[in-house]
């Protein structure tokens, strides 16, 4: 396969992450040990992506320092800014004016914000066989309100493009993954607000453009929130995804550099602890990520969370379904769960939050 040209589009907030969002881009996060869109490029390049374009908007300065030029990755990494957000068809335009590749070339447009298992070699072959305007990577779910629901017909046609709605007609969804052909993306008004799910591929089907689904059951995530993310992490290290980017053998937990665990802690479920954190004996960690220079006390508890760079979780506290932001102190005997989050540099007192009585 010829080299492919991508676009990634990391512009979003990251609302739903606050306060992890608040000070790091959603696709800088740390995940298995390495920034979240480290395994996006890493399997990219695996599929014959050589060049990618970053349409970067909120906190775009953070993209070049993290990725520099690529070529850690095997890549060339190119960074477009929208100066105000454009939708993710002006994003997508706006970055195209980075692209080399002809009017006929497929091009890859990425989401950073998944976590997708799925061949996009096979994807991009289907595209260029069936010479199709947009192939689009569908996936199934269990709940698809929440999610562009796509119906396809027999040919694998797509027959309709439907928005978040409450009443979806199939539990295929639209993948966030996506092989234009390159002039179907200069024909997106360069510098409006597009949006591709409810302007451009309704569009092309309405005008009889041929866009294909690309189904396909591997593994899928779509890391939007502070459980997603957990989980996304925890995946990689257990090793339920394959990723080149993985800084360490799969198991059950994965340790950086100068990170200090007690013989004596419990620390497993796919846990990933940062560089130059402590968890000290007696301690319990199961299947969350531990951010940089962190420390979890003696006979403290941290289950399905993350705990910011520089926090401290203190002895008796127990932590499960949680956010602990960066620099927060939680005293002793504090019971933080049910998707709790605490803010940057907050310091909670001894005992300061409980969802049980003393005993």
């Amino acid at each position: 396969m010829p080299d492919l040209e991508a676009i990634l589009l990391v512009g979003g907030q990251g609302t739903r992450l606050r306060p992890l969002t608040l000070g790091t881009p959603k696709p800088l996060l740390p995940t298995a040990g390495v920034p979240f869109l480290a395994h996006q490029l890493a399997q990219a390049r695996s599929f014959g992506v050589r060049r990618i374009v970053f349409a970067t908007s909120y906190k775009a300065s953070m993209f070049e320092p993290a990725f520099g030029d690529g070529a850690a990755f095997g890549l060339t990494l190119e960074y477009m800014t929208e100066e105000t957000p454009l939708g993710t068809g002006g994003a997508i335009r706006n970055a195209a004016e980075a692209l080399t590749s002809g009017p006929d070339d497929p091009v890859l447009i990425l989401n950073g914000d998944i976590l997708s298992g799925h061949d996009i070699g096979e994807q991009v072959r289907l595209h260029r066989d069936r010479q199709a305007d947009v192939t689009l990577h569908l996936t199934e779910v269990d709940d698809p309100t929440r999610f562009g629901c796509v119906p396809t017909d027999e040919a694998g046609r797509v027959t309709a493009f439907l928005e978040k709605t409450p009443n979806p007609v199939t539990n295929r969804i639209n993948a966030g993954c996506y092989v234009f052909t390159r002039s179907v993306i200069d024909s997106i008004p360069l510098g409006e607000v597009v949006s591709v799910e409810r302007e451009t591929f309704p569009g092309l089907i309405e005008s009889g453009r041929l866009v294909l689904g690309y189904n396909d059951g591997t593994y899928w995530l779509d890391v939007g929130t502070p459980a997603a993310l957990v989980q996304g992490s925890r995946d990689l290290v257990l090793g339920r995804l394959a990723s080149p980017a993985l800084p360490g053998p799969t198991g059950e937990y994965l340790a950086l550099e100068g990170a200090t665990v007690s013989p004596e802690a419990k620390v497993q479920g796919g846990t990933a602890v940062g560089a130059r954190a402590v968890v000290e004996a007696g301690a319990t960690v199961v299947g969350s990520v531990l951010g940089d220079d962190c420390v979890v006390e003696a006979g403290a508890s941290v289950t399905d969370s993350v705990v910011g760079r520089g926090a401290r979780v203190c002895s008796g506290t127990v932590v499960r379904d949680a956010v602990i932001g960066d620099g927060a102190i939680v005293g002793p005997g504090n019971e933080l769960q049910n998707g709790v989050r605490i803010w940057p540099g907050i310091e909670l007192p001894e005992r300061a939050m409980r969802y049980s009585s003393d005993v």
